[in-house]
């Protein structure tokens, strides 16, 4: 295998595009089991999907549930930053999101997709 690579993973949707978001989850994940680094960032409505109690909800037909893949992906390495200027617009702040998931500012997520090799939106 060669060198890991960085690939970010954006997302800026919730459970009404849930198997976007599971899918996200197990390539990121998968992608982190290959040796890569992988960052997933949650914009806009994205932010629901670390809310506490809100994976929980989230489903696609033959797919693990987002709550395993959520646990799975921060258990195994990987690291999920949450728009703080997000969460404020849906009313929750950073005491809201699951525990491992981290509170992100522009300058942060832009770190993030300036030094990735790739970046992938869903």
């Amino acid at each position: 295998m060669s060198e890991g690579q960085k690939f970010v993973y954006i997302f800026t949707s919730a459970g009404d595009r849930a198997e976007d978001a599971v899918t996200g989850f197990t390539l990121a994940t998968v992608g982190l089991s290959m040796g890569h680094e992988a960052t997933i960032v949650l914009l806009g409505y994205g932010t629901l999907l670390a809310k506490k109690g809100y994976a929980e909800t989230v489903h696609a037909p033959e797919r693990q549930p987002l709550e395993v893949l959520l646990k799975d992906f921060l258990a195994s390495g990987g690291k999920v930053l949450c728009c703080v200027p997000c969460l404020k617009g849906r009313k929750m702040d950073p005491g809201d999101l699951v525990e491992g998931v981290l509170p992100a500012t522009a300058v942060s997520v832009s770190e993030e997709l300036t030094t990735a090799d790739k970046v992938i939106s869903f």
